[in-house]
């Protein structure tokens, strides 16, 4: 019985000086969150386009007809479309005023037609893109008095604040073109082409210019990117607003959708 108890006794004192076991190793460091801002500023591998328009302002309803095709057109008022130039015995604004309402004419009638006009009282956003205004567009257009500068950079920002809002009505579905008829070269600060770089970058708006004797030198004029018709004639004015109706996007909706 003695034996037994020295033994256990040594048992007990080995098993107290023997090395404790290692610690175990310390708990894996939780993952810090990504700030979701810090997370949109990360650079992507590959991005899809913006949605158009970039905002949805929808206080103005939505559209009846989503997929209409919308033509918005700006009409140079300046004071050189008095002039004669290479229209003939008449004044350049009366050939313009007669081509534009024979484009008027020629639209289908489910085509969305608006109009902004720059000319002695400033640029003017005169009616609103809409399918039976056909004869109030004729009316607006036979009123312009030319008597003004060349504010092409303000009117076509203005001009695209309008196709934005249409937009957003037809929910980003649809046609769009921007359709100015000009004489001019812009006045000084007022170089189009940054609004139609935006405009280009952005949207799936067709800008198209009639450019009205004055040739093909002109800041709306950027070959490959935006359509641009030199006229020398009155027949080349009517024809280049004829063409405009032959134009559409090179783009799936799906393009500016995702």
């Amino acid at each position: 019985m003695r034996a037994c108890a020295v033994v256990l006794a040594l048992c007990l004192v080995g098993c107290q000086q023997a090395a404790p076991p290692p610690p175990p190793p310390p708990p894996p460091k939780k993952a810090q969150a990504v700030p979701a801002t810090a997370a949109a500023s990360a650079p992507s591998a590959s991005r899809l386009p913006a949605a158009w328009p970039p905002v949805k302002d929808e206080s103005g309803g939505i559209a009846s007809d989503l997929f209409a095709r919308n033509y918005y057109v700006v009409l140079d008022g300046s004071g050189s479309m008095n002039e004669k130039g290479c229209s003939g015995d008449r004044p350049k604004m009366a050939v313009a005023q007669e081509a534009l309402k024979g484009f008027a004419a020629a639209l289908p009638a489910d085509a969305n037609l608006g109009l902004q006009v720059f000319d002695g009282r400033g640029i003017r956003d005169l009616l609103p893109l809409g399918t039976r205004n056909r004869q109030e567009f004729n009316r607006i257009v036979d009123g312009v008095k030319p008597n003004a500068s060349t504010p092409l950079l303000t009117a076509v920002r203005q001009a695209y604040a309008r196709i934005l809002a249409q937009g957003a009505r037809q929910l980003g579905y649809g046609e769009y073109h921007l359709v100015i008829v000009t004489d001019g070269i812009a006045d000084a600060g007022q170089d189009p082409t940054p609004a139609v770089n935006q405009i280009l970058a952005e949207s799936p708006v067709v800008v198209q210019t009639i450019g009205f004797c004055i040739g093909s030198k002109h800041a709306l004029n950027q070959a490959g990117r935006t359509i641009y018709r030199a006229a020398d004639n009155p027949e080349q004015l009517r024809q280049g607003l004829t063409d405009v109706l032959a134009e559409a996007p090179q783009f799936t909706v799906t393009e500016f959708k995702k």
